[in-house]
């Protein structure tokens, strides 16, 4: 039979139980603003009944309940959406890299206004229009100089405004890089912490709110996986395990091997918080700040690009990736690779790759509208005649090169221009009066490919002029900015929506723990004024019982 004293015990135990529930309605209160905290709960156990099931007897249950014990204390977590957060960090991550990116891009392009490249050139053909009129007007002349000086620093200020932000993407790649790197190994940290306290059954609820804030700052940067091995020893059923992160790739050709790229290894529990459980990330960069390859190994292992052996532009003895079409990973470092600027197709030992990117076809453009802009006008002003004789035998020369320089960043008005505005040929015959020759430059702008006298190395098409090919460059530019603002404020609202579902489950909410305590209060009272029963129930069977008739 059960022990006189066992209705102490029962309550003794209720008065545990109700008191860690408190203690854990407590701690969540207290972590209402913590940001990446989970709410936890205490899941109530029934204690063995009494009497227990006896060898000779087995057909007997128990029928005397013991109480209540608290059991484990449970974090309130949904894993699928984590996952499905993780996923819309990752896009939120790039698409906002990217809108920004393509913002400081329109900032500098600065089209439509007055103080673009557009409206300057319009200022230069309007200038030569002028100059026809009055082909030995020095003032016109001079006005036309200047223009063009005006044309030429333009295109000037945009190639280096935008090498400029190319330079501080590079920078900033390599801050996020350090970025990642720290968070692998913080999580790596991390799991070594929960690999020594799972084993002995316990659940240690703030760390894995740890690991899973880190887990999710990760997935701003890269497309991840998170997987989940269970911890040797005895662990405890809910036990979350410990987490073996790896990156997403897309097709294995990418990366020559079929095997994942990982950054976290939570298999080899012996190794956590060794250097042996990470791989960092290294980005290797070319010549003009584009980026080579990405490279994984670890932390002490830097790869060694001149003497490893590589494959298609890919290590064989450490992982490699190359940003292009077939790179599947998001997030915020493919954006500023992408910005940036990468060469697509490079091998190491092999293929020197073309420069890619969005920044660097911005420079690309400027670059093939600056040449077929040097080389047709030149072509045009070459065949007209200037306001000078230089042989004095009464025929106007005639004229040279009106600019120099063949990229964006090396165009200019020539020096022999600057010093002797004569030296504009206007003319086409070098007659008093005649200002054809201006109307012919000025048409430069609007001449379609297929017009030219001579076509430049790399050419516009037929039927592409100067200023329709502008203008699509720009319009491309308008498009893409424009996508990238959308596909931001989609993927924020698709991540907020997550975010709010993922509250509703694990978030603390202060009116619902009130009513918990509340509720735990009013049975730790009851279990508190149970165990006072039983008290003056012992007391009478001790100092009462046996004294009828003294």
């Amino acid at each position: 039979m059960s022990s006189t004293f066992n209705g102490l015990e029962v309550a003794k135990r209720a008065l545990h139980a109700q008191q860690s529930a408190l203690y854990t309605t407590s701690h969540n209160i207290s972590n209402a603003n913590t940001d990446g905290y989970t709410r936890q709960r205490v899941n109530f156990e029934q204690t063995a009944p009494y009497p227990p099931a006896s060898r000779n007897r087995p057909e007997i249950p128990g029928q005397v309940g013991s109480g209540v014990q608290a059991g484990s204390i449970e974090r309130i977590r949904d894993t699928f959406v984590d996952k499905q957060y993780r996923q819309e960090n990752t896009k939120v991550g790039y698409y906002d890299s990217k809108a920004d990116m393509m913002s400081k891009m329109e900032s500098i392009m600065n089209e439509p206004s007055e103080e673009g490249l557009s409206h300057t050139m319009d200022q230069f053909w309007q200038s030569l229009q002028d100059l026809s009129v009055n082909p030995e007007d020095s003032g016109a002349r001079s006005v036309v100089k200047e223009r063009g000086v005006a044309l030429a620093d333009t295109f000037n200020y945009l190639h280096n405004s935008l090498q400029d932000v190319r330079a501080n993407m590079k920078n900033e790649i390599s801050v996020d890089n350090t970025e990642v790197n720290s968070i692998i190994d913080r999580i790596n940290k991390v799991n070594r912490q929960i690999s020594e306290v799972e084993p002995h059954g316990q659940v240690p609820n703030d760390l894995y709110d740890e690991r899973d804030r880190l887990v999710d700052d990760l997935s701003q940067y890269v497309d991840i996986n998170v997987d989940y091995q269970e911890s040797t020893g005895q662990p405890s059923p809910i036990a979350q395990g410990i987490a073996t992160i790896t990156l997403k790739t897309g097709d294995s050709e990418v990366q020559n091997t079929d095997d994942p790229i990982t950054l976290v290894d939570g298999t080899n529990q012996k190794q956590l918080g060794t250097n042996d459980a990470v791989n960092h990330m290294f980005a290797d960069f070319g010549d003009d700040n584009n980026v080579k390859s990405i490279l994984f190994a670890g932390p002490n292992t830097v790869p060694n690009q001149e003497t490893a052996d590589y494959v298609d532009g890919l290590a064989k003895d450490s992982t490699a990736l190359i940003y292009g079409d077939d790179y599947k990973v998001n997030g915020k470092f493919k954006s500023l690779v992408e910005g940036a600027g990468y060469l697509e197709g490079f091998e190491y030992n092999g293929s020197a790759g073309t420069a890619s990117g969005e920044f660097n076809q911005m420079l690309t453009n400027l670059d093939k509208m600056t040449n077929n802009l040097v080389t047709e006008f030149n072509n045009v002003h070459q065949n007209g005649y200037t306001l000078t004789d230089t042989d004095d035998d009464g025929n106007a020369d005639q004229g040279g090169n009106f600019f120099e320089g063949t990229t964006a960043d090396t165009i200019a008005v020539t020096d022999t221009i600057k010093d002797n505005v004569d030296q504009i040929a206007a003319s086409t015959d070098g007659s008093p009066g005649n200002g054809e020759n201006a109307i012919a430059l000025a048409d430069v702008y609007t001449k379609l490919g297929e017009e030219y006298n001579t076509n430049p190395a790399d050419e516009f098409d037929e039927k592409t002029s100067m200023k329709s090919y502008f203008e699509g460059v720009i319009g491309e530019m308008g498009v893409a900015a424009e996508d990238a603002n959308r596909m931001q404020g989609n993927s924020q609202t698709l991540r907020q929506q997550v975010e709010e579902n993922r509250q509703s489950i694990s978030s603390v909410s202060l009116d619902e723990e009130m009513t918990n305590m509340v509720q735990f209060q009013h049975a730790y009272n009851a279990a508190a004024r149970n165990m006072t029963v039983v008290d003056e129930m012992l007391d009478r069977v001790i100092n009462n019982m046996g004294l009828v008739g003294r």
